[in-house]
């Protein structure tokens, strides 16, 4: 790509005021990022109906031992297909190593080690994603939607989801109390 950094690895923060509210105070962990589009996992807010133990049943895999950890809001799009992000110490079929601070899985096989005590050492499970045509997060970008934060994964497996977007701003040496809800033009 030529106008835009690759962001695969990068934490997206909203922008306060954006403007849409499934995205308010969202936090985006960008998988891929290409000349084709985008696609992140959104690990800021968890499903208010779904635990790890009631998707793996309703998937017919035994919890085994599984801890019932909640389920993050993905993304707005396919809301009901799964996504593990997880550390890049576990491999799979399909798997994608997007840094080295984190890998993204979407077959079943990732649940099931995890079930079984031999799936990553971190992992956080998504229903949804979310993701832009081509073109169209840079152009949101630029109107300052978005900020592309520094990947870290001790904000995305390590803190809790409330708290994640004030502790990436944070982790940028910004103070988010500091943010406003309008920019400005030169």
């Amino acid at each position: 790509m030529t106008e835009a950094r690759y962001l695969g690895g990068a934490i997206l923060l909203a922008m306060p005021g954006m403007g849409d509210p499934r995205f308010d105070h969202a936090v985006i962990a960008m998988c891929v990022h290409d000349a084709n589009g985008a696609l992140g996992i959104g690990v800021g807010a968890i499903h208010p109906a779904v635990t790890l133990h009631g998707l793996l049943d309703y998937i017919g895999i035994a919890p085994g031992v599984a801890p019932d950890a909640p389920v993050h809001l993905g993304g707005p799009v396919e809301q009901a297909r799964g996504f593990v992000l997880h550390s890049p110490d576990w491999d799979g079929p399909g798997t994608l190593t997007v840094s080295d601070q984190w890998s993204l899985s979407a077959s079943t096989e990732v649940l099931r080690a995890i079930a079984a005590g031999t799936g990553p050492d971190h992992w956080l499970v998504a229903l949804g994603y979310a993701g832009w045509g081509t073109g169209q997060l840079e152009g949101e970008m630029r109107q300052h939607c978005w900020h592309a934060a520094t990947g870290r994964a001790v904000i995305v497996f390590d803190t809790p989801a409330p708290l994640r977007w004030q502790a990436a701003w944070r982790a940028e040496g910004i103070d988010p109390a500091h943010l406003v809800a309008a920019t400005g033009r030169a």
